[in-house]
């Protein structure tokens, strides 16, 4: 958790258009719900592991996301769950909230690299286990966004070699196989 936080504090200013979800995880055979946060680049904001799936659960993401980014966002793109609405409700938010099916798919993609763990390891152990998970992938894989796509061979290398750095001075340890890039 440590080393997530050190990235989010080195982290650009992410965008100001959220797109909230939900994803169900089985833990010892109980529900569980993973809600995650994304900005319009697909930069992972926040995640937060809750048994529930109501407007409390949806109100304790949106104040985790305004107590870790200081300020509201201008648009709120969510599924139509009501918990969100309710959510933005109680605590007296004045933003645009677009609650529609296909506009969420960017939050809806960004829970692939869970399902993909989860076959892996065959489940998560824990709740706690899924939160250290999510928090740490989420970060560490927002470091490497810009190096996948609408790049060329040249800008990917100068990407990833910022990127190793940007590990490096965070972790304090050099990155396994720098040297073959």
């Amino acid at each position: 958790m440590g080393i997530a936080r050190r990235i989010r504090s080195t982290a650009l200013a992410r965008g100001d258009k959220w797109h909230l979800d939900e994803v169900v995880v089985a833990i010892n055979g109980r529900k569980h719900w993973l809600w995650r946060a994304v900005d319009q680049h697909g930069a992972v904001l926040d995640v937060l592991v809750q048994i529930r799936r109501d407007r409390h659960a949806a109100r304790r993401l949106v104040r985790k996301l305004l107590r870790k980014h200081g300020r509201a966002p201008r648009v709120l793109i969510t599924d139509k769950l009501k918990s969100y609405a309710t959510a933005n409700r109680d605590l007296g938010l004045n933003v645009e909230h677009r609650q529609h099916k296909g506009l969420n798919n960017r939050a809806e993609n960004s829970h692939q690299s869970t399902r993909v763990r989860e076959k892996v390891m065959r489940r998560f152990k824990s709740a706690g286990h899924l939160q250290r998970f999510a928090s740490v992938h989420d970060q560490v894989g927002n470091l490497f966004l810009h190096c996948r796509y609408h790049t060329d061979a040249e800008q990917k290398r100068a990407l990833r070699a910022e990127v190793f750095e940007a590990w490096e001075s965070v972790t304090g340890a050099p990155m396994l196989g720098r040297l073959a890039y």
